[in-house]
């Protein structure tokens, strides 16, 4: 039975809609959001590399962590290769050149540790190697959804944004499993070879992507590149001396910058409650689908209220949830008739929905700060913020672990442990305050005068004065 027209018509509405938020299914809009898929997807080796620095490397659980705070460097100079790409384009193109190096650098990283990487330093260097591979992808497909984002309607504010999470989410779950069902069955250097193939992806998709060159005439080319370069100087310092900018991004460096037991408790679900890599694939895919609950619960019911209320009750909430971790650690949870596998699972999924619900405002926020001719700068100058909040969250983990004599086999303190990183999340909350008191319009002029006053009128007509980060992942989302 043949579909007519109208009903046809009536199908591919849906589809924009529903799956794609009102977006034309464009092959550039495809493109963009295969570069984040490909991100989550990336995931397949997160559990690999854990085992990899456990098991083979033979690393402690403060070491594991201070390796995450460095190779987590290349997502803190994001600005570096914003600014690079907005003022030297490679033959005339400021973005799909980026994107296919990206993806050739990140085949390298992983076929790298599949092959020659033995020792702790090795592994550092080339785990950030690939990491700048993805943050240069990152910063390329931000600045991408920058420039789309400008054109939305108030009610549509972070629709797109909600999008590309969304396809980095569903690439996470998509490959959740399979991380640890792998690695039941194939070594983790054999998992790295197989992940090498993703980043190709990305510099395949990259000619997707709809961009005219900046200038044919060579000449014209650089004297255009020099004032460009000049340009974005100009405004990125009368954009970061706004106290509406540098206020909430102190308060986010706060919250994000707060210690993390993460690499403790990966040593304490596999050396201590003996978790078999497929459980821990499982957990991943648990958390991969809370992160889309999340995602559509911000985009459904949230996605208008203050954040202030958004960053306060759910700080407050995750930090109590967090505190039942004590059970697991304590063994309390055996007592109580529940078994780890079980436990483990519900608190997984609960604090993912919260951490994701309280991260979507900084994606919506950010985007609405960037003036044209300078987004993959700004918008990376303020991601960076973030990701040097979570080195330092790493790091200030590594110490506390270290301070603690937490180790891969000693966990007598980890409850201590548990305690300081829920305890240390409350710390911004005096400072609320420095939030907007709400993110309507009305409220969105804050930086329009200052540079109406120098004759300069390059940034949004409805620019929210707010700070949005993103990176990675938030802490509550690991």
């Amino acid at each position: 039975m043949l579909i007519d027209s109208s009903g046809l018509s009536k199908v591919k509405d849906s589809v924009k809609e529903k799956i794609f938020f009102g977006h034309e299914p464009t092959a550039e809009l495809i493109a963009i959001l295969t570069v984040y898929f490909v991100q989550g997807i990336l995931g397949l080796a997160r559990l690999a590399v854990s085992f990899f620095l456990k098991d083979e490397l033979l690393l402690s659980p403060a070491q594991v962590s201070a390796l995450m705070g460095i190779v987590a460097l290349p997502w803190i100079i994001k600005p570096v290769f914003g600014f690079v790409s907005d003022g030297l384009p490679i033959f005339g193109y400021r973005r799909r050149p980026y994107l296919v190096l990206s993806g050739i650098l990140g085949a390298v990283s992983w076929v790298s540790l599949a092959t020659i990487v033995d020792t702790s330093w090795a592994a550092t260097a080339v785990i950030a190697l690939g990491s700048l591979s993805v943050a240069v992808s990152d910063v390329i497909a931000d600045s991408l959804v920058v420039e789309r984002a400008r054109v939305e309607s108030q009610a549509d504010a972070g629709s797109l944004q909600s999008l590309c999470w969304g396809a980095s989410a569903v690439g996470g779950l998509v490959t959740a499993y399979f991380s640890g069902m792998l690695l039941q069955h194939f070594t983790t250097r054999t998992v790295f070879l197989i992940t090498a193939s993703f980043p190709l992806i990305v510099s395949a998709v990259a000619w997707l992507i709809a961009e005219s060159p900046v200038s044919k005439d060579k000449s014209e080319s650089d004297n255009t590149n020099s004032l460009s370069v000049r340009h974005q100087l100009v405004q990125l310092r009368r954009a970061i001396t706004q106290k509406a900018i540098w206020l909430p991004t102190v308060f986010v460096f706060i919250w994000l910058s707060t210690p993390t037991a993460e690499s403790a408790f990966f040593f304490f679900t596999t050396n201590e409650l003996h978790f078999e890599p497929e459980f821990l694939g499982r957990v991943r895919l648990v958390t991969s689908a809370a992160s889309l609950i999340g995602i559509w619960i911000f985009q459904r019911f949230l996605k208008s209220v203050s954040f202030r209320v958004i960053f306060g009750w759910s700080t407050v909430i995750s930090a109590m949830l967090g505190m039942t971790m004590l059970l697991l650690v304590t063994h309390t949870n055996r007592a109580l008739g529940i078994d780890d596998h079980w436990f483990s699972l519900g608190d997984s999924l609960i604090l993912t929905v919260m951490g994701q619900i309280s991260y979507m405002p900084v994606l919506v926020l950010a985007a609405r700060l960037c003036p044209p001719g300078v987004e993959a700068t700004l918008f990376a100058l303020l991601m960076s913020i973030s990701n040097l909040a979570a080195m330092v969250s790493y790091e200030f983990g590594a110490m506390i672990m270290h301070w603690l004599g937490i180790t891969e086999t000693n966990f007598e303190l980890l409850w201590l442990l548990v305690i300081i990183t829920n305890l240390s999340t409350l710390l911004p909350l005096p400072f609320l305050g420095w939030l907007p008191a709400s993110n309507s319009e009305t409220e969105t002029p804050t930086l329009q005068p200052a540079l109406a006053a120098s004759g300069e009128q390059e940034f949004l007509p409805d620019l929210i004065p707010e700070l949005m980060l993103r990176e990675p992942e938030s802490k509550a989302v690991e």
